[in-house]
């Protein structure tokens, strides 16, 4: 069982009635809070229903965006990283996330002042971390995560996430330890040669940001033929509703730190 897709924990945290006030990138409406919150608990109960302890940290009022908080902390084998969001709004969430994540870890770090990272431009598989520069990572960021993680043995490859994706993650989803699902823009761009991958259908690109844990796939639902290729792939398919998330540019990735804690 690989790190990057096998997990005992994970850290969520409740969406807060300010969400209405979340960033996105195209007005789809405001996300409806008491929906948000339903389906909210509906991907906790899928991780938990996947084996994995779930701690739900309350809603952070000043912070609309913080549910999505896998933006904020980087969780490794090794220890955990504390980021530094790119957006202006959001740059006081990783100030806590030290506290949170201290019993869990004996080693947590932070990627400093320098530039701006965020988890959801972070993918971590067996081999290596790749960071997508995007408008919420910058190359300095990317550098002082490097720094951070180079005495834990971790290559760092740092890549140009492709015009129009605002996450890096956005379109592209571990599987498994070697295989990829992407967006046919990911699957172009070459920078997963080294990779299994499997290329979505045109017009279902949202199932670009689905994630493995443990023997299931979590994949976000009403992407019939991205359900079928999973399935057919050898994957456990779990589609679950995040159309409020989905409002303010949140996908199932960002609304969970998991990792398998070293105390």
């Amino acid at each position: 069982m690989g790190h990057s897709t096998h997990f005992s924990n994970a850290i969520v945290r409740q969406p807060g009635k300010s969400i209405a006030g979340g960033l996105r990138a195209l007005d789809a409406g405001n996300p409806d809070h008491e929906r948000f919150t339903d389906q909210h608990g509906r991907y906790i109960q899928a991780l938990k229903e996947a084996g994995v302890h779930v701690d739900i940290l309350p809603a952070w009022e000043s912070f609309p965006d913080s549910v999505f908080i896998e933006d904020s902390a980087l969780c490794l084998p090794e220890g955990a990283v504390t980021l530094r969001p790119g957006a202006e709004t959001r740059t006081g969430e990783s100030a806590v996330m030290a506290d949170v994540l201290g019993p869990y870890f004996d080693d947590v770090r932070n990627v400093g002042e320098d530039g701006f990272i965020e988890g959801g431009d972070i993918m971590i598989t067996e081999s290596e971390i790749i960071v997508g520069l995007s408008k919420r990572t910058d190359a300095a960021g990317a550098g002082a995560l490097q720094d951070c993680v180079r005495d834990w043995g971790w290559a760092v490859r740092i890549l140009q996430t492709p015009p129009g994706v605002l996450h890096f993650k956005t379109a592209c989803g571990l599987l498994d330890g070697e295989t990829i699902v992407v967006t046919k823009a990911m699957a172009t761009a070459g920078f997963f040669d080294a990779y299994k991958t499997l290329v979505l259908p045109e017009g279902e690109e949202a199932a670009a940001n689905s994630i493995a844990v443990n023997d299931r796939m979590l994949i976000p639902d009403g992407l019939p033929r991205s359900a079928e290729l999973i399935a057919r792939a050898g994957f456990a398919v779990v589609q679950l509703d995040i159309s409020e998330a989905a409002k303010v540019d949140g996908g199932l990735s960002c609304m969970s730190l998991r990792f398998t804690p070293t105390l």
